[in-house]
């Protein structure tokens, strides 16, 4: 990881999992909290905060796509290096609500990425489900009557009561964290760094559309040899039928076999933009949990049965 900054932005209030993230790289009197991520970038952009931090993927709900969308349209901000935390949520109440056991609890707040990760907490609890917009804020507003999700550093910071531990659905859910600066970091990083692996991330926008065009750029990272591990398609704004491809990949813009691919889209017609280069530190290839396969998905092997009913033919 990149050495700790001087002064840096992240989705506030204070308390999010997204605050816990900044403060891996700056401490307390150096993080400060903003409105929407949105403001991270603006204020990465415009010079007024050294880095930002933006929550970019959680390996239970995906995406998140408003930081996504909001790095691909960002002018001068890319992503320079990148955290993964465990994320846990603990449910909590007013003091005044856990002193007296017959206040009724009617509804349950947290960010809808929260709401979705303690699924099976919301719905076993019977309270009504009220999105906020951050699991802290949840924490920060709550009202009489009501349970906010959120990490067990919310109930240290508001001096909330703890219903209950651990209410999140999957143990071992993480989500990364991108942190981000200007573009002209980004070009310093090889020379001051002795990372050996690199992950970039780059937008790619087809000249034309139409059959085989995403099959033409899949292909250029399996003829340069370069390993993709993610695909997103976010649809250019306001044109219907036209997209953004966002490919995360094994290596940095600066080696030759990633240089090479970039180049050949490029001859393609193809428009380019460079949205992050990461230091990698999982150096492992992860396994492939079984458990986590979709539900009826079948393979080579199965009965003739199980393959009509999986595939539909």
């Amino acid at each position: 990881m990149v050495e700790a900054v001087t002064s840096l932005a992240y989705l506030g209030p204070e308390g999010t999992f997204t605050h816990a993230a900044a403060l891996t790289w700056a401490d307390g009197e150096r993080a400060v909290p903003l409105g929407t991520v949105e403001e991270v970038y603006r204020a990465v952009g415009a010079g007024e905060v050294d880095r930002g931090v933006v929550a970019i993927e959680s390996s239970v709900e995906g995406y998140v796509v408003p930081s996504l969308d909001a790095l691909v349209a960002a002018d001068d901000v890319v992503a320079v290096d990148e955290v993964a935390l465990p994320i846990a949520f603990d449910a909590f109440t007013l003091p005044a609500d856990a002193a007296r056991q017959d206040v009724p609890l009617a509804e349950v707040s947290a960010h809808p990425h929260g709401l979705a990760q303690c699924r099976a907490f919301v719905t076993a609890s019977g309270l009504r489900p009220v999105p906020a917009t951050s699991n802290a804020a949840a924490c920060r507003d709550l009202a009489p009557g009501r349970v906010a999700l959120g990490p067990r550093l919310c109930g240290q910071l508001y001096g909330l009561a703890t219903l209950a531990t651990d209410v999140q659905d999957f143990a071992g859910a993480r989500t990364r964290f991108l942190l981000v600066g200007r573009r002209s970091v980004a070009p310093t990083l090889p020379a001051t760094s002795d990372v050996r692996r690199w992950r970039s991330m780059v937008a790619i926008t087809p000249a034309v559309i139409g059959p085989g065009v995403l099959a033409r750029i899949t292909a250029a990272f399996g003829e340069r040899g370069v390993n993709m591990s993610s695909l997103i398609t976010r649809p250019l704004k306001a044109q219907e039928g036209t997209y953004v491809f966002v490919v995360t990949f094994d290596g940095a813009p600066w080696e030759p076999e990633v240089r090479g691919l970039l180049t050949q889209l490029l001859a393609a017609g193809d428009w380019l933009k460079t949205l992050g280069v990461v230091p990698v530190t999982d150096l492992a290839d992860p396994e492939l949990d079984l458990a986590g396969v979709p539900v009826g998905s079948v393979r080579t092997g199965g009965s003739d049965d199980a393959l009509a009913a999986g595939l539909l033919w």
